[in-house]
């Protein structure tokens, strides 16, 4: 089959090739050429199936329409929930994403970014490890856009979209308070992102305006463990901490493990201790009994991100740093 060309397209629209390239490199509308002429090229590459070359754009360009998306575990459900909306939103302008996952290693992450740079993507949204923010702070200087999703570094003026972690712990302690739990228990990480101490900070605010505030109530399990070691501290922790008629697990990850060390431990939800979890997970759904959740605004973030993302590509000098919360939402099922 033969391969169609911008002359092709010329001749079938009876315009120059000159009309054509810029019309196809969205440069017509800066060349003077009529919404008209515009659409009738637009429509004639489509009848053709026109399909531009990649490789010599971007060296006629420097640009390659291509994202890098870096997040922690594109297994993970939110994460891949996640770059499934960017790549959708990211198609919709025509761009590629190529995906990495960090697995929460500083060093990978940044040998990732120096990948992605020789790829020679357009842009990049991050969901940084700990010790990410030198590699951030490199992309900034090098007039690189980027924008952080999940997760950010305070001090650092980068734009990011992340949900309002602090309310959605601090709404869920609240709800259990309200259904009369008074032992509380909280189940976090030992990997001190910020997101992660926003999540305990709303879950300890809600305790000691309660006055049900108790340090030894607090779980942080090593963020680096497998599932196993996971599982193993959650039963050493409440066969120690007994009383504990509530727990709000700050990832879905450890809630899963959490349902497994109360299976384990023959605890039943909700009649021995309710649960409610962050992020929500297919299993949480299909678990018997359902179990409640804080549901991320994944398409909000995506979306926004891909937005913010866009409008540092398409004015590179001229745009603004945007640092974007969105609510997240209790979602009550039947653990509590």
């Amino acid at each position: 089959m033969k391969k169609i060309t911008i002359k092709d397209i010329a001749i079938e629209a009876r315009v120059s090739i000159s009309t054509v390239s810029f019309v196809l490199n969205d440069k017509g509308g800066k060349m003077g050429i009529s919404a008209a002429v515009i659409k009738k090229v637009q429509d004639v590459a489509e009848k053709l199936h026109y399909k531009p070359n990649m490789i010599a754009s971007s060296l006629r360009t420097g640009k390659t329409r291509s994202i890098g998306l870096i997040v922690e575990d594109i297994s993970n459900q939110f994460f891949s929930d996640l770059a499934r909306v960017i790549e959708d939103e990211a198609k919709k302008l025509g761009y590629r994403v190529f995906y990495c996952s960090t697995g929460d290693d500083d060093e990978r992450s940044a040998e990732l970014i120096q990948s992605l740079l020789q790829a020679n993507v357009d842009g990049f949204i991050i969901t940084p490890t700990e010790k990410l923010e030198k590699s951030i702070d490199h992309l900034v200087a090098l007039k690189m856009p980027v924008v952080l999703i999940d997760r950010y570094f305070p001090n650092q003026n980068v734009s990011h979209v992340v949900m309002d972690n602090y309310n959605g712990a601090n709404i869920a302690t609240e709800f259990f308070i309200k259904k009369g739990c008074k032992n509380i228990a909280v189940v976090n990480n030992t990997s001190g992102m910020i997101q992660m101490k926003l999540r305990e900070e709303g879950y300890t605010d809600a305790m000691k305006e309660a006055g049900l505030y108790d340090e030894s109530l607090i779980l942080h399990l090593d963020y680096r463990s497998n599932e196993e070691s996971k599982i193993t501290a959650i039963i050493d922790f409440f066969q120690k901490k007994s009383g504990i008629d509530a727990v709000l697990f700050l990832a879905n990850y450890m809630g899963l493990a959490g349902l497994q060390a109360f299976k384990r431990m023959g605890l039943r939800i909700p009649e021995d201790i309710s649960i409610i979890s962050y992020d929500d997970h297919y299993s949480f759904k299909l678990h018997s009994p359902s179990i409640s959740v804080i549901e991320q605004p994944i398409d909000g973030i995506a979306v926004k991100a891909v937005q913010l993302l866009m409008d540092q590509m398409t004015n590179e000098n001229d745009f603004a740093i945007e640092k974007v919360l969105q609510k997240g939402k209790l979602v009550i099922r039947e653990s509590v």
